[in-house]
């Protein structure tokens, strides 16, 4: 009897899905748009405030790995658990949630990834310090290099256990996310309490 992705230990998981970088492609935009899209087209307008394509893949010019990070933030007022229901009916998995945060994925397989992998942070809007993070490297392209040569180091070290890639990149990703919001002020949080 075959295993579903939800009965595989988190040991299966990094096996079935190890860390992998590659140089930038340009059709990753082009699949953020698709995606959100689709996304739109299916959730109620009500219920979204705005998408965003965060991640190493929304940074031209640097390695990553080729799943595709979107930022949905919706209003406080909307139930998080209906957004939920919708994602799940529509081909996402509910990878972890917590208080005001969910995380999704679409394109993992029993056959590991897909041609095309999201991973879709559902938020309340205002909790987008990747935006943040992101316009950072956007606007330095050195540091943008230098978040590609600690991943290309991390890569290989962390290749079949995702959370401690994660972690050894957190100080960098914090380190320059509050540079950001220094330089940046409150550049995203002028709407929508």
């Amino acid at each position: 009897m075959a295993k579903k992705l939800e009965d595989m230990s988190l040991e299966e998981l990094w096996q079935l899905f190890p860390i992998f970088l590659e140089e930038h492609n340009k059709d990753w935009t082009a699949w953020y748009v698709e995606e959100s899209r689709r996304i739109q087209s299916f959730l109620p307008a009500n219920q979204l405030y705005k998408m965003h394509h965060i991640g190493s893949t929304s940074i031209e010019g640097i390695w990553a790995k080729p799943i595709i990070d979107i930022l949905l933030e919706i209003p406080r007022t909307e139930d998080m658990d209906s957004i939920k229901r919708e994602l799940l009916e529509h081909g996402y998995l509910l990878m972890s949630e917590s208080e005001g945060r969910m995380s999704f994925n679409k394109g993992y397989t029993l056959q590991g990834f897909a041609k095309r992998v999201f991973h879709l942070h559902l938020r309340y809007y205002g909790d987008h310090d990747e935006l943040y993070f992101r316009d950072y490297l956007k606007d330095h392209p050195a540091v943008a290099k230098d978040y590609e040569q600690l991943k290309l180091i991390l890569w290989k070290k962390y290749e079949h256990n995702r959370d401690a890639y994660t972690e050894a990149k957190t100080g960098f990703i914090r380190q320059y996310t509050q540079k950001a919001q220094k330089l940046y002020k409150r550049r995203y949080d002028n709407k929508l309490a």
